[in-house]
């Protein structure tokens, strides 16, 4: 059973289209991420199915039970979601009690100590339940705001951006909290940011939007690895791009020689594409007589990003500094660029 479906869901304001004609199935303890530019229409998604979004066309329904479509609204405080904000939203008159069992009113005073517990429990943060939210750390209070939610027992849990306050450490330590926590309770979660990074260590599925439609989503490693547009290839991560003609069913031709490819190339002979390289798809090799020259040298801890200049293009290549032995390459040394063996993606030019 899908713990989430979406089916034909648009939504505009003053004849501005925010979401078109858009489906979605999030599956049982599953994360999926909306990831996206600023105004593609992740947050009004979330708020869709949240309930706060009522211009809207199309169906949504929560394991089965149907909360939008055209003659069905069921309200916020009714769907059994748990929310997770940007900015905490806690209470700061209220201690850290008190702010997690604030969704608990119904409950008696025994079954609400229960619940509480618990949640703090998950969240490693037994102890604190008389501190207020002025005494915790930034990290401390986005695991408060994720014990409030998961004390109400959701359904589905929808995050807004709730990483993106903390800084980078505390963020991916809390992000791999988190996913383990939600693993662990087999709850179902979408999940709204604008950062790759986010979205790579956090979700099972990514879902590409881009102006109200989503235009990809797959597992993190496939969107990256397979994207199907330049589109989401240049945002997924740093690109490099070559024309390439089809020589026969597994050759290409392009600027640094003939290309093998592993699979059939359906296009016919004579027909030239743009062939997609990742930094990690080119090498570099010492060569005081080679056509590549070398434009600017980044360090970057572990790798250093260099930019090369060959046959009137610029590349991007990124070279590990794992070991003194590594070659070091400077600006103005004259290199050999090579193409390591992958799986080759093409474009239409």
């Amino acid at each position: 059973m899908s713990a989430l479906t979406i089916e034909n869901l648009s939504c505009a304001y003053q004849k501005n289209t925010v979401l078109e004609s858009l489906d979605l199935v999030l599956n049982e303890n599953e994360i999926v991420c909306l990831l996206g530019e600023s105004g593609c229409g992740k947050t009004t998604l979330l708020r869709a199915v949240a309930g706060l979004q009522t211009e809207l066309t199309g169906k949504i329904a929560i394991q089965q039970k149907v909360l939008n479509d055209s003659d069905v609204f069921i309200s916020p405080e009714l769907r059994k979601i748990g929310l997770i904000f940007q900015d905490y939203a806690l209470f700061p008159h209220l201690n850290v009690f008190d702010n997690v069992a604030f969704s608990l009113s119904q409950f008696s005073i025994k079954e609400k100590q229960i619940r509480v517990q618990e949640a703090l429990d998950l969240v490693k943060l037994a102890d604190l339940g008389e501190r207020f939210p002025h005494q915790l750390s930034g990290g401390q209070q986005q695991r408060i705001a994720i014990a409030r939610a998961m004390a109400y027992q959701p359904d589905l849990m929808l995050l807004d951006e709730p990483f993106s306050n903390l800084d980078q450490h505390v963020r991916f330590q809390l992000i791999h909290e988190i996913r383990e926590l939600f693993k662990q309770r087999e709850m179902s979660a979408l999940f709204v940011t604008h950062s790759k990074e986010e979205g790579f260590a956090f979700a099972d599925r990514i879902a590409l939007m881009r102006a109200g439609k989503i235009i990809q989503i797959d597992t993190p490693q496939n969107l990256y690895q397979r994207p199907i547009t330049p589109y989401v290839a240049d945002f997924m991560g740093q690109t490099n791009y070559i024309e390439a003609e089809v020589i026969d069913q597994y050759t290409y031709q392009t600027c640094v020689g003939l290309l093998s490819s592993d699979e059939i190339i359906k296009e016919p002979p004579g027909q030239k594409l743009r062939l997609l390289l990742r930094p990690e798809h080119l090498a570099l090799a010492s060569n005081n007589n080679g056509e590549a020259m070398i434009k600017l040298v980044e360090f970057q801890g572990a790798l250093q990003q260099i930019t090369v200049h060959f046959k009137g293009q610029d590349f991007v290549i990124r070279h590990s500094n794992h070991n003194r032995d590594c070659i070091q390459f400077n600006v103005g040394d004259k290199v050999d660029l090579n193409i390591l063996n992958h799986d080759l993606i093409t474009f239409p030019l």
